[in-house]
């Protein structure tokens, strides 16, 4: 069946990206928040490999994701640490909630999966509406690894039980003037060498310029925004490999 982020693509995100892995992220994000003293939220929030920590620390972030396979990874992690965060199933570019917030975090790249523009600008006056006056929004970005079509990249990967799971990302479309990639995946669970599960996913990925969604953001309504590389606060990006945090404020 095709799916997005569905059964067995969650549990390849699990096995590559468990809790407890960082990629500076997890400490770029608990030394940001660490004077927060209000409420958090994290769209996208996936397994929880950037919720979890924060919990540990004693902020107080809850979390919501489009996913109902993340949502439920996410819950099992939560529950095997003792915590019980509020986890809700909503999508980033029409959600509604009563609580506002002192920060916002999109961390990951995940705000890339809005690969529509008026999706992306509806999340992003979703994430404004939601802050308080003051409050702070930090997301991450990225630019894909490859603009040529047919690009494939295959690997594998072992789970628990010890069955394999091949992936295999297939680069169909890249839309120069909207700016955004599509790539099919093809997941394959094998078992004592037998096939027991197939999923295909479409995948797609917006990207953006630096000073293009600078200027996306202070259209909408922030201030005050900061553009960082690599979590190193306040260091522009210098090459299209690296990683770019934005930082804004609602005021």
């Amino acid at each position: 069946m095709v799916s997005f982020y569905g059964k067995l693509s969650a549990e390849v995100y699990d096995l590559d990206k468990f809790i407890g892995k960082s990629f500076g992220d997890v400490e770029y994000y608990s030394e940001r928040l660490k004077d927060i003293k209000g409420r958090i939220l994290e769209p996208a929030v996936g397994n929880g490999r950037i919720l979890i920590p924060l919990l540990e620390k004693g902020l107080n972030i809850e979390g919501f994701d489009l996913s109902l396979d993340m949502l439920n990874l996410c819950k099992k992690h939560c529950a095997e640490r003792g915590l019980s965060p509020r986890l809700s199933q909503l999508n980033m570019s029409d959600f509604s909630l009563e609580q506002r917030y002192e920060a916002i975090i999109v961390p990951t790249g995940s705000f890339l999966l809005l690969h529509q523009r008026e999706d992306s600008l509806n999340a992003l006056r979703c994430f404004y509406e939601h802050l308080e006056m003051g409050g702070r929004l930090i997301l991450d970005l990225f630019l894909p690894e490859s603009f040529q079509t047919g690009y494939v990249s295959t690997r594998m990967i072992k789970n628990q039980e010890g069955d394999s799971i091949t992936l295999e990302e297939i680069l169909v479309d890249v839309d120069q003037i909207n700016q955004f990639t599509v790539t099919h995946n093809k997941y394959q669970k094998w078992r004592h060498s037998k096939l027991v599960d197939t999923e295909l996913e479409y995948f797609p990925l917006r990207w953006y310029g630096v000073e293009e969604f600078r200027s996306i953001l202070k259209n909408i309504g922030f201030r005050d925004v900061v553009v960082s590389s690599n979590y190193q606060f306040n260091t522009f990006p210098t090459n299209k490999n690296q990683i770019i945090t934005y930082e804004a404020v609602k005021k």
